[in-house]
């Protein structure tokens, strides 16, 4: 008998969707192992033998050969991170071989049959810039899950500069609502004809985040872009446009 893992732990390694997202799986009663629904999340599963199903969907004992792939995308406004298209078209949408950024290459993206991917964290409708998406359950987590702290950097256009005071609230952090959002480094600030632009880098990112915390302080953003996630940049990437990259790119 195989070592006992965690069962949040084997649906992320399946490529399903990252830890934290199949607790949240596991607590909605979604879950079953060998045909009988699981809520506890403490549960531990025989990889070897344990047959494991997620919203219905079959999922293999064994990954058989499961080769992972990364993937970059650049955003473009009006897509949103999602699998699915219930709320809009899908960043999914724009993952074909019309928009693979090597157009002498595109039998690469044969590579993609069978697979599915998912995109690592979101980026909201309003704003453009790099998108990761992969089946690599694992890096999900672990660029996701707050504990971690992986950088990410955002360009943004406001109305102002940034007084004093906003600067040390911007990187102290604030509550919102209720909330604690965590501060953020203000890499660059420069002016660009009548507007102001910002280089802000997050080690958190919750939903709409420097999108909030702007809004609170009195400023109004034109455009929002990501231009980082860790190590992987955007650099000339074409809106619209994605290309396969290697993990080593990323952490």
């Amino acid at each position: 008998m195989a070592e006992l893992i965690r069962l949040n732990k084997r649906i992320a390694a399946l490529g399903i969707c990252s830890r934290r997202k199949a607790d949240d799986y596991i607590r909605e009663g979604i879950v079953f192992v060998n045909n009988e629904v699981v809520t506890d999340l403490g549960t531990k599963v025989d990889p070897d033998v344990d047959i494991i199903r997620v919203e219905g969907v079959h999922v293999p004992s064994k990954e058989k050969n499961q080769t992972l792939v990364y993937i970059t995308l650049n955003k473009p406004i009006d897509y949103i991170s999602s699998t699915t298209s219930e709320q809009g078209a899908s960043v999914l949408d724009l993952i074909t071989a019309e928009n693979y950024y090597k157009p002498k290459y595109r039998d690469d993206t044969k590579k993609l049959t069978g697979v599915r991917l998912y995109p690592v964290g979101r980026l909201d409708k309003d704003s453009e810039g790099i998108v990761l998406l992969t089946n690599d359950g694992e890096l999900t987590n672990q660029l996701t899950h707050p504990r971690y702290e992986h950088e990410k950097e955002y360009d943004v256009s406001v109305d102002k500069g940034l007084t004093p005071d906003v600067r040390k609230i911007l990187s102290k952090g604030m509550r919102i609502e209720g909330e604690q959002y965590g501060g953020m480094k203000i890499k660059k600030e420069f002016n660009k004809g009548r507007r102001v632009i910002l280089t802000l880098v997050l080690r958190e990112g919750k939903n709409r985040h420097i999108r909030k915390m702007l809004g609170r302080l009195g400023y109004n953003i034109s455009f929002l872009r990501r231009t980082r996630i860790e190590k992987l940049t955007l650099g000339t990437l074409p809106i619209g446009s994605w290309k396969f990259v290697k993990k080593t790119d990323i952490l």
